[in-house]
């Protein structure tokens, strides 16, 4: 009675559970007990172990497996060259070699593996193709074409499509949304301000603001214009038109009217704002780029710097430019076997090395294996010190956390810091490195509990980003505008809190399990926002749930363990496509995949089932089965998601550590007195 009262009103990231430093350890080990688990589990877990630390790297101790995404990437890059003075590389031929690889039958690009083309992924590659030489004649090409009509014709391209589409003058800037640094200007108080913006927009549009200031006239090559793909002799279609149906009263209509007002006064008033807010512009992006893989450490963001910066007048022997061409290209994927080149999204060293890390670790391999501890050491040392853009939103939250790539201190996010925790607690270190855990656990702990939302969800990488009017602006079609809190991450923090010894009896706790149940879909599943799709969703509900010691047999979990029954496949396994972010009826369909089969069986031990559970054993053989000779799994789906419905994600190494971790939590589970 009295622990509930006093969590009520004393600050929960200053009152810790007795001994959570202790649990942030791993736990004295018993004496070996026998393997109970079928001899095909035991065997897969040793190749997987082995396969998973042949991947570390050798010199550092993390992984960071290749990151794709869609064509979209490497057309950008292409329209960059040709931005730079460079369509003449021989990288654009490397670039276009792999965008012919990925043209779909039906003439089209899709924006996840085995999806539907996409008219604005579609739009790029063809433009990017013509850039790269190819002649409009070609049937490939002439496929591209058709199929573009079919899907509706360029107008239906995204925002950003357009803005690239307009520097060459393929596009009217007329049909373009209106994106003036003057933004830069409104205080932080301001209903409308940047910091309202999620991370990742807001380093996408400061630089991109920069260049819509000074609209460059790039010439674009005769044989690579695209007016072919024009009905007719219309260069734009009005944005009201563009954003589709919408009510005169309305925000859409609102924003609408603001973007047509101040296209009017493009060039008018005085010229000392514009040069004001240019300068804010430049200064926030510079500051961006210390210590950091680029602004947000995310293709957009690059890019747009780069463009920014020429429009700026920085010559291309300027240090900080040259180091944002050398970020680029860090970002390139081979193909050595028909000279093709990609580009990832970014990179995910500190993900993947801290699901590494608990995948070996809840696997059985020793706490103190030397891969463990290196893995360790640099995660530790990848903690951020410095203040970033949370501190808009969160001014008097303390300093800590981790990011996703390797370097982006402006943007620690919560999914990752509690990873990490979640990954460091399994490893036996010692003095003085044991003592860095705990001081660096103890500072992003208290980060943690700073960033929850006042619905008592935790978002990535914002406190209360919430503002859903922002995403009626007309360039906000990228789908994430906003950062609110969602199940995922929230189950993650919850996972991460149980262990240390919180319980319902925390305000901040209870607060979080409140959220969750409102967040239920009404089959029992939670939607997965930061993975595909409802099967990531209910795995990790049903995870985080578990580690509060939250009763398994209450009708609301009974509900999530059936609706993941209701799923699983003949085969076994479980499998859901991208398209149910479109589509939510098709929840929990499609083809079986390894990550989601291991997401599922976990899901379920979480949720009350046994070993001897059938839906689990057939997941847990589907796993055995699909496994290669050496240790490695193939996937054939999109498992990550990165903006809902306009980007998603291959995570190369999903299928190599979720399946570890859940062969290793079913031998645990086959070794408990029932």
């Amino acid at each position: 009675m009295i622990r509930s009262i006093m969590s009520g009103w004393w600050p929960a990231g200053y009152r810790k559970p007795e001994g959570w430093a202790q649990n942030l350890k791993p736990s004295a080990r018993s004496p070996q007990s026998e393997d109970r688990a079928p001899t095909s589990v035991s065997a897969a877990i040793e190749k997987g172990q082995a396969a998973l630390l042949r991947m570390q790297n050798a010199e550092d101790g993390y992984w960071c497996g290749p990151l794709r995404g869609d064509t979209t990437t490497t057309s950008d890059t292409i329209m960059l060259l040709n931005f730079l003075g460079r369509g003449n590389s021989v990288k654009v031929r490397q670039y276009a070699n792999f965008l012919l690889r990925e043209q779909q039958a039906d003439g089209g690009w899709p924006i996840f593996k085995n999806g539907p083309s996409d008219i604005s992924a579609t739009v790029k590659a063809y433009w990017a193709l013509k850039l790269a030489g190819h002649s409009p004649q070609e049937p490939r090409l002439a496929a591209a074409r058709r199929r573009i009509k079919e899907l509706g014709g360029i107008h239906r391209v995204n925002s950003y499509t357009k803005f690239y589409l307009a520097l060459f003058g393929q596009y009217d800037w007329r049909g373009v949304p209106t994106i003036p640094p003057e933004l830069m200007l409104f205080p932080k108080w301001f209903y409308f301000n940047l910091y309202e913006m999620s991370a990742w927009t807001r380093s996408i549009v400061v630089p991109l603001s920069i260049v819509w200031a000074y609209q460059p006239a790039i010439p674009c090559p005769p044989e690579a214009t695209i007016k072919e793909l024009f009905p007719d002799s219309r260069r734009y279609i009005p944005l009201d038109e563009a954003v589709g149906p919408h009510s005169f009263f309305s925000w859409t209509k609102f924003f609408l009217l603001w973007d047509k007002g101040l296209k009017a006064i493009e060039g008018q008033g005085g010229h000392w704002i514009r040069v004001w807010a240019l300068r804010l512009a430049e200064d926030w992006m510079l500051e961006r780029l210390q210590d950091s893989d680029g602004c947000g450490a995310i293709y957009p963001g690059i890019i747009n710097t780069i463009m920014a910066m020429k429009c700026l007048g920085y010559p291309d022997t300027d240090p900080r430019l040259v180091e944002q061409l050398q970020v680029l290209e860090r970002l390139e994927l081979r193909h050595d076997e028909d000279r093709a080149v990609e580009i990832q999204p970014c990179r995910s060293p500190v993900w993947d090395t801290a699901l590494s890390v608990i995948a070996l670790a809840e696997s059985g391999l020793e706490r103190n294996h030397p891969a463990l501890v290196r893995a360790a050491q640099w995660l530790i040392a990848k903690e951020i010190r410095v203040a970033g853009d949370w501190r808009a939103t969160n001014p008097k939250g303390p300093i800590g956390g981790w990011h996703f790539q390797f370097q982006n201190v402006f943007y620690p996010d919560v999914d990752d810091t509690a990873m990490v925790m979640l990954a460091l607690r399994h490893v036996d270190l010692r003095e003085p490195l044991a003592l860095d855990r705990e001081k660096a656990c103890r500072r992003s702990l208290d980060w943690i509990w700073s960033m929850q939302n006042p619905s008592g969800g935790w978002a990535a990488f914002d406190r209360d980003n919430t503002k859903a009017v922002l995403t009626k602006i007309p360039f906000a079609d990228h789908n994430a505008m906003i950062d609110p809190p969602t199940a995922d991450i929230t189950a993650r923090v919850l996972e991460l809190m149980g262990y240390i010894g919180y319980d319902r009896g925390y305000a901040g706790i209870q607060d979080a399990v409140d959220f969750l149940r409102q967040e239920q879909e009404a089959d029992g599943s939670w939607f997965g926002r930061w993975g595909v799709n409802y099967i990531y969703g209910t795995w990790q509900a049903l995870r985080g749930l578990a580690a509060i010691d939250e009763d398994v047999r209450q009708p609301y979990l009974r509900r999530a363990v059936s609706w993941l029954k209701s799923v699983q496949r003949e085969d076994g396994g479980w499998g859901e496509t991208c398209a149910t972010y479109h589509d939510p009826s098709a929840k929990g369909g499609g083809p079986s995949t390894p990550s989601q089969t291991a997401w599922a069986v976990m899901g379920l031990l979480a949720g009350g089932c046994g070993a001897d559970d059938p839906s689990v054993r057939r997941g847990v053989d589907f796993l055995a089965a699909s496994q290669g000779e050496e240790g490695l799994w193939q996937e054939s789906e999109f498992t990550g998601t990165g903006f809902p419905k306009v980007y998603y994600l291959e995570y190369t190494m999903y299928r190599q550590y979720f399946p570890l971790m859940a062969l290793g939590a079913y031998r645990r589970a086959c070794g408990r007195v029932p």
